[in-house]
């Protein structure tokens, strides 16, 4: 397993090997903004879909400018809002430290919960997009957009895997290829309609026929579907967060740069949403299976021409590296947000632990694999995925923002007052965004996030409980447990199976600790081996220790060896220690050619006051002199040794 780990992933770092070199404003623009920028390529699709799906036709291009500048303003708010987080919160900024810091624990597992289900999203919304931008250049990979969307995900997930560093080699290059490409499309989009005779539009003679009839007849459009088409275009201000979390990684002084990153990488959302936004009203584009608006504008802008056709394909794979950078975002988030609540004690104690490469391994897979069943269930579309997308995000920009206007008013710092009305104001739009998008998405599929949070809450809630149930019970008069008077016999029981090296060896090791009492047993489901058993033990030079057999004829094995101990710890004044014999296998498929009896054994024992479970290994390995090696390992399984007073 070592040596396939190597392969895959490299050798191992060491932990002096963690620390990674600052970043200067292009390189950390090019890190943390690529969840951010990479919106822009879905978010006005999405705003379309949501009115064109509604049937009013032509009418829904009237809207797409309006929703657009109505996101900027909240764009523009966040943006203000998280200078301020940043400023406050230097060391990261991230909505779960803020408001664990400011509102309370409860409040801080609400934005954590809200986060990780945001992650999980990102990296299937991008990965889905990224896909969908590849099929727009070639419309024979469609049928296969869900095996290319899990390929995109494996690809990234190995990466994180492998220690790929938030490195700007690796991101500025899609990072500002999609900006350059963003700009050029516009900027001649631009030209074409004030100076190349503009730009061609859909008639309505080529929409379909029942949009072409709402298009002529329809003359109000109902508050309702406005909404909704707003909180469809919720997913372009996604990933400003993302710059408060990795304040840390910036050049001194940091939080000013991340400050002035921030408003560079809204400047540029906001530039690119207006100008696609623009682009597909003027050009009428319509959401249609098989290609994206993004690709539509660009044919449209570009032309059919030779230099046409390759800005064209520039244009779609500059789109689909963002997008897969982008879900590096959640890759590099998620396991750093799940392993700050396992510390807090609200998430398995094995999402602290730094893997192969020093990150955190299981969060990569956790989150991979979610992410993937996701992409499968919801067939990698990402109009399917974006109703489940923005309520997880705005959630934790309102507790984040709240959580910033308590701070304000608590510690009255210089210019309090002006952040207080930034922070309220930000809580305040944030709130409302949120229940507007869980409204109007609400039998889209808002409903399952809406359901699933206080679930997932609940769940980390009582995992803390039991985690500082355990702790609590465990310190409890711990100085007098290791203190306490020995009592007063030792007893130790060897099992044993049949006779060779590996009971050879737990025999050997029960003689170094010289108990009062040694006693070798044999559990006997088979009378002819038990006999055989017996005849072979009796030619051993082993006079002074017997050899027990136990009949179970029902062959509950774990049953007879529990009354076995239970009969040598009855008095309450013998410590039982139980040795058994295991053999360990250098192979993974050795290893499942053995049952795991020794396990079932461990935990029969574990509620047995003063009983205690050492497995003694034989390691199954030769050094090239042909001599075995073999050690001991003692309390190698949870629950193995109970201890009861």
């Amino acid at each position: 397993m070592f040596r396939l780990k190597n392969r895959m992933l490299g050798r191992p770092l060491n932990t002096d090997q963690l620390e990674h070199e600052r970043l200067g404003k292009p390189t950390a623009l090019a890190v943390f903004a690529s969840d951010n920028l990479s919106s822009a390529a879905y978010a006005t699709e999405e705003i379309l879909h949501t009115l064109l799906l509604a049937g009013i036709g032509l009418v829904a291009f009237q809207f797409v400018m309006p929703i657009t500048f109505a996101m900027i303003g909240v764009l523009i708010i966040l943006i203000l809002s998280y200078r301020q987080t940043i400023k406050a919160y230097p060391s990261a900024g991230g909505a779960y430290i803020v408001t664990k810091d400011n509102l309370g624990v409860l409040p801080a597992q609400v934005a954590g919960v809200s986060l990780l289900t945001d992650y999980i999203l990102v990296v299937a919304v991008s990965a889905s997009a990224g896909t969908a931008a590849l099929y727009s250049v070639f419309s024979e990979l469609y049928p296969y957009r869900i095996f290319i969307a899990l390929s995109f995900i494996a690809i990234v997930a190995l990466g994180n895997l492998r220690g790929v560093k938030e490195s700007g080699r690796i991101f500025a290059v899609p990072t500002y290829a999609f900006v350059v490409a963003m700009a050029l499309m516009i900027g001649y989009g631009l030209f074409k309609a004030g100076f190349g005779g503009g730009l061609d539009q859909i008639s309505i003679e080529e929409m379909n026929p029942e949009q072409a009839h709402e298009a002529v007849g329809m003359s109000a459009v109902g508050w309702f579907l406005i909404l909704h088409a707003f909180a469809s275009g919720g997913a372009a201000v996604t990933g400003v967060e993302a710059i408060s979390n990795g304040v840390p990684a910036f050049r001194e002084p940091s939080w000013k740069n991340a400050a002035q990153t921030l408003v560079i990488m809204g400047t540029m959302l906001g530039l690119m949403f207006v100008g696609i936004s623009w682009l597909a009203s003027e050009l009428n584009t319509i959401p249609v299976a098989g290609k994206t608006v993004i690709a539509q504008i660009a044919e449209g802008v570009y032309g059919s021409s030779g230099l046409g056709r390759l800005m064209f394909v520039f244009t779609q794979f500059a789109t689909m590296f963002i997008l897969i950078m982008a879900a590096n975002t959640g890759f590099a988030d998620f396991p750093r947000l799940a392993s700050f609540q396992a510390e807090d004690s609200f998430m398995p104690r094995q999402l602290t632990k730094r893997g192969h490469r020093l990150v955190y391994s299981n969060g990569i897979l956790t989150l991979a694999a979610m992410a993937a069943v996701l992409v499968i269930v919801l067939g990698a579309s990402v109009s399917r995925l974006i109703p489940l997308y923005a309520i997880g995000v705005f959630l934790s920009f309102t507790l984040s923002q709240a959580g910033m206007a308590r701070r304000h008013i608590r510690l009255k710092e210089q210019g309090w007052r002006t952040g207080l009305l930034i922070n309220g104001v930000g809580a305040v739009v944030t709130a409302v965004v949120t229940v507007v998008i869980s409204a109007t998405k609400f039998l889209d599929g808002a409903w399952v996030i809406l359901v699933m949070i206080p679930i997932f809450v609940w769940v980390v809630v009582r995992l803390n409980h039991q985690y500082e149930a355990e702790k609590t019970e465990l310190a409890e008069d711990a100085t007098l447990a290791a203190t306490a008077p020995i009592l007063k016999r030792h007893a130790v029981v060897v099992l044993i199976d049949k006779i060779d090296r590996t009971s050879a060896r737990a025999i050997q090791y029960a003689r170094t600790l010289h108990p009062d009492r040694l006693d070798a047993v044999h559990i006997a489901v088979d009378e002819q081996h038990a006999q055989e058993l017996l005849k072979e033990w009796s030619n051993l030079p082993l006079k002074q220790i017997s050899l027990d057999i136990r009949e179970c004829p029902d062959r509950r094995i774990n049953r007879t060896v529990l009354e076995v101990v239970t009969e040598l710890a009855a008095d309450g004044e013998t410590e039982v220690t139980v040795l058994i014999p295991r053999r360990e296998y250098r192979s993974a498929w050795h290893r499942l050619l053995h049952d795991h009896s020794a396990d079932g054994i461990a935990k029969a024992l574990a509620d047995v006051p003063h009983a205690n479970v050492t497995f003694v290994p034989y390691h199954l390995t030769r050094t090239s002199k042909g001599q075995h090696i073999h050690k001991v390992e003692t309390g190698s399984m949870s629950g193995t040794t109970g201890i009861r007073h």
